[in-house]
């Protein structure tokens, strides 16, 4: 299997590094989370220039059509650069659900999408929820010849800025049937959302549906959320491999220039073979990151979850020890606010709890007869 990238994914790459380089510094960084918003819409103008909102959706609806992959590829770049804007809820959960929505649904939002104007989210976690995506008690009903959405979400990724929400909610079955799941979208006018800082330093929202008025996306949802998710999976694995680079270089940087009994600490043997285990972790991450792409385009359900639970285990796996290990070796000033290295772990740990952590889908593959399941 070749892994080179092409000509174009080498320029978008190379053009998102240069993005982050001249307009996101740790300094600007720690402005733009103080800001109004929580991030900076002057970036997020940027964004839609470079054509990085409308990348993923196909050219007929108002798209630059673009793959999985490239997606990935800027997700790396957003790790790297710790970046707060709405991207990923907008273009990766949201617009994964809005590809695979209606072609008039389509035609009227990838347009806006792809300019900036219009911010997506997906409201999927419920308080009794935890990591199940088909634990769902938020219900639809049908009323005037449309649907209206009763329920609480938790936990919605930059729900306090959407302006239209993909929801999960049960119009038939029980709390805890896999049938009878349907998405449904719906618009912030008609919701409650209180936002809230993550851990992180992003933003995120309770958000409340009182018999809202919502569009019926997909009436049987959960194979649709599923395959959503998947690719949120390998976009989340290369955003944390982006961390993990970035931690480890800080490391490796600040191990050749601290000093301890007269010469830096990078020449002590046990150190080294700390850094070692970083660098080892990291290219384990990074292998599993391009499986994840494979993984999330499986036809199969049944492979692409399985696949989607390893990659969870292996990235989340390698991004505690690359970050423990970044904290431990630059010492106290690694747990400082005023220093990046600690916001790198940060990040890597919340990435590590969305869509379920590493003790979940460990347990899940197990429960499932492992990765490659025996004849």
């Amino acid at each position: 299997m070749d892994f080179d990238l092409t000509e174009d994914q080498s320029l978008l790459a190379d053009s998102v590094r240069k993005m982050f380089a001249d307009g996101y510094g740790f300094e600007q960084r720690k402005a733009y989370i103080k800001s109004a918003e929580g991030w900076s819409t002057a970036m997020w103008a940027q964004y839609a220039e470079l054509g990085l909102l409308g990348l993923p959706f196909a050219e007929e609806d108002g798209g630059f059509g673009g793959g999985l992959t490239d997606t990935c590829l800027i997700a790396e770049q957003m790790g790297k650069a710790l970046a707060l804007e709405p991207w990923f809820s907008t273009v990766v959960l949201g617009g994964g659900f809005l590809r695979r929505a209606s072609a008039e649904l389509r035609r009227e939002l990838v347009p806006q999408v792809a300019a900036g104007e219009c911010k997506l989210a997906f409201a999927q976690v419920e308080r009794q929820s935890r990591y199940d995506l088909f634990d769902v008690a938020t219900t639809a009903k049908r009323e005037g010849g449309g649907w209206v959405i009763t329920g609480r979400k938790g936990m919605v990724l930059h729900g306090d800025s959407a302006d239209r929400f993909f929801v999960t909610a049960r119009h038939a079955g029980g709390q805890r049937d896999h049938g009878g799941i349907g998405v449904f979208m719906v618009e912030a006018k008609h919701a409650t959302a209180r936002g809230f800082r993550t851990v992180d330093g992003g933003r995120a929202a309770e958000v409340e549906f009182d018999k809202a008025h919502a569009i019926l996306v997909a009436e049987d949802g959960l194979p649709m959320v599923e395959a959503v998710v998947a690719e949120a999976i390998a976009a989340l694995a290369f955003e944390a491999v982006g961390c993990m680079d970035i931690a480890h270089a800080m490391t490796l940087d600040y191990m050749k220039t601290r000093q301890q009994f007269g010469k830096p600490i990078s020449s002590f043997q046990a150190l080294q073979h700390r850094a070692a285990d970083m660098l080892v972790a990291l290219e384990q991450a990074r292998s599993m990151s391009f499986f994840a792409v494979q993984a999330a385009a499986d036809s199969d359900a049944d492979e692409r979850r399985r696949g989607a639970s390893a990659v969870k285990v292996q990235i989340g796996r390698s991004a505690r020890l690359v970050g423990q290990q970044s904290i431990q070796l630059h010492g106290g000033i690694a747990m400082t606010m005023e220093y990046a290295c600690g916001h790198y772990f940060k990040r890597l740990t919340m990435n590590d709890s969305l869509f379920g952590d590493a003790d979940h889908h460990i347990k899940a593959l197990a429960d499932d007869g492992g990765l490659v399941k025996a004849a």
